[in-house]
């Protein structure tokens, strides 16, 4: 499985800021039960899993002045965080 944010910033209809993840290397088998476990807004395209999540300012991983300055550093900390939290519920 490999996860890799495609877009993040902020959602003015929701007034949140929003990261995007797209996972794939999955089996549709495997996607499906993520997409019934998961809370957040999915969208199953193809053989890949699109995860919208949405965050208060205070919670937003990308949002504080030092993400801002080390973006490339919290964006692989963030892939590596979903691909550990998607892997524990697969376990369940």
């Amino acid at each position: 499985m490999k996860v890799k944010i495609v877009d993040f910033g902020f959602d003015k209809g929701k007034s949140l800021n929003y990261i995007k993840y797209i996972v794939f290397g999955l089996e549709r088998s495997l996607m499906e039960k993520l997409a019934r476990k998961l809370e957040e807004e999915i969208e199953i395209q193809d053989d890949r899993l699109l995860i919208t999540i949405y965050y208060e300012d205070k919670y937003y991983p990308l949002g504080s002045e030092e993400a801002k300055t080390r973006l490339e550093d919290f964006i692989a900390r963030e892939e590596i965080e979903m691909t550990v939290y998607l892997s524990s519920i697969l376990e369940d």
